[in-house]
């Protein structure tokens, strides 16, 4: 594992934690040998966790469409910034990139960007693992709704155990370089 991809908020959010916790990932990552891939903004949390990381000497990758270039401010000081013409492609050039992927809390852009690589690891288009940094319990509500969405039959009791989750960024990352996505047959 080198490289993961993290999926924030480009606004800080209304609690100084979401701002703390997304530095303190970026150090972590740094401190287990990690990379960092993400949406390549100077801003919000996005902006925080890149800068973390460069501060503690390691590598960032960003990728960001031209229409958000300007208006997410896109960063121009990381070891890589790879200017895309879609959505589409900024995901996929950072799915090839990332060996696990991490999101933080953020907007509905976060939520869509975490959910597409964990329903490829559904799917078993790839065998990466697919994580939630819990800051201040943000996606405890997430959580009650994959257990709705299993009470109701849409979902397997098996793809919530492919998510992995914690509200502390070290125990998060440990959990990353140990745990197996195993493809489980929908039909």
């Amino acid at each position: 594992m080198k490289t993961i991809a993290v999926y924030c908020g480009s606004s800080k959010g209304i609690d100084p934690i979401y701002m703390k916790e997304a530095k303190n990932l970026g150090k972590v990552l740094v401190e287990n040998g990690l990379d960092l891939v993400y949406g390549g903004a100077t801003v919000g949390c996005m902006g925080a966790v890149a800068d973390a990381v460069m501060e503690a000497g390691g590598k960032v990758i960003g990728v960001i469409p031209e229409k958000l270039k300007n208006v997410e401010i896109a960063h121009q000081q990381l070891s890589e910034l790879h200017v895309v013409q879609t959505m589409h492609e900024r995901k996929a050039l950072m799915a090839e990139h990332a060996d696990g992927f991490i999101a933080l809390p953020g907007g509905s852009g976060t939520l869509e960007e975490w959910f597409e690589v964990f329903t490829w690891a559904q799917l078993g288009y790839h065998n990466k693992p697919c994580a939630l940094l819990n800051i201040n319990d943000y996606y405890s509500p997430l959580l009650s709704l994959f257990d709705h969405m299993i009470d109701q039959g849409f979902v397997k009791k098996d793809y919530k155990d492919l998510i992995v989750m914690d509200n502390d960024s070290e125990e998060l990352v440990d959990k990353i370089r140990n745990h197996k996505v195993t493809y489980i047959h929908k039909w």
